[in-house]
């Protein structure tokens, strides 16, 4: 479980493709004390479990699921990515509950500057903006912010200047990926009102060759 405070940038070392998934290996520094083999880490949103730990950097596993639904496939060596240890339980909580279970990814459509602050506009597939309200919470990237406004087709946040420099989101341009995870509380609420009748289900996906397209499996 993480909070979606961001700790430190890392950079990608490599990122090894695979038949059975990927190798991922990130230079760091501030989350490499005391790091452990088989932690949690987050990885720009996504939870990863800690392989191996060197001097300056630790490498990850990444399943096909995990690749198939996140931006990581994407990523190549220089790039840099949000990262954040698991929570401890004595920990204050400064953002909210995050899983780092990706629910999917969206694109970051505008980005304009207002004062100090930097307004995004992230478009958010229907499955994910079902859960997303004004002033609620939303994870872009690993990094827990509040929803300004639901719009259409997507979400308004804004990142303020510390926001900026210490996480991922500070560089992110208009036409990049972003992985998304909504409120889990939310999805709780409505599986439980599902269980109890007072909500229809959910429809199962129509696993046609968009479908596929759509999650990099073809």
């Amino acid at each position: 479980m993480f909070s979606g405070i961001v700790e430190e940038m890392g950079v990608v070392k490599s990122f090894e493709p695979g038949l059975a998934g990927a190798r991922l290996s990130i230079l760091a520094r501030a989350i490499l004390k005391d790091l452990q083999l088989g932690e949690s880490v987050s990885v720009s949103g996504a939870c990863l479990t800690v392989s191996d730990v060197g001097e300056t950097d630790f490498s990850v596993d990444v399943s096909v699921e995990t690749v198939s639904v996140t931006t990581l496939g994407t990523f190549s060596a220089g790039a840099a990515v949000n990262l954040e240890r698991a929570l401890k339980l004595n920990d204050r909580m400064g953002g909210h509950l995050v899983t780092g279970h990706v629910d999917g990814t969206g694109i970051l459509r505008e980005r304009t500057q207002e004062g100090n602050t930097i307004l995004l506009t992230v478009e958010v597939p229907d499955p994910i903006l079902r859960y997303c309200i004004p002033k609620g919470s939303i994870t872009v990237d690993g990094v827990s912010l509040t929803v300004n406004s639901v719009l259409e087709n997507g979400v308004s946040v804004a990142i303020i200047p510390h926001t900026a420099k210490v996480t991922t989101l500070g560089i992110k341009q208009p036409g990049d990926a972003v992985n998304l995870e909504s409120d889990l509380i939310g999805k709780y609420v409505e599986r439980l009102l599902q269980h109890s009748g007072k909500l229809p289900e959910k429809a199962a996906p129509v696993i046609d060759r968009d479908y596929l397209q759509k999650h990099g499996l073809t």
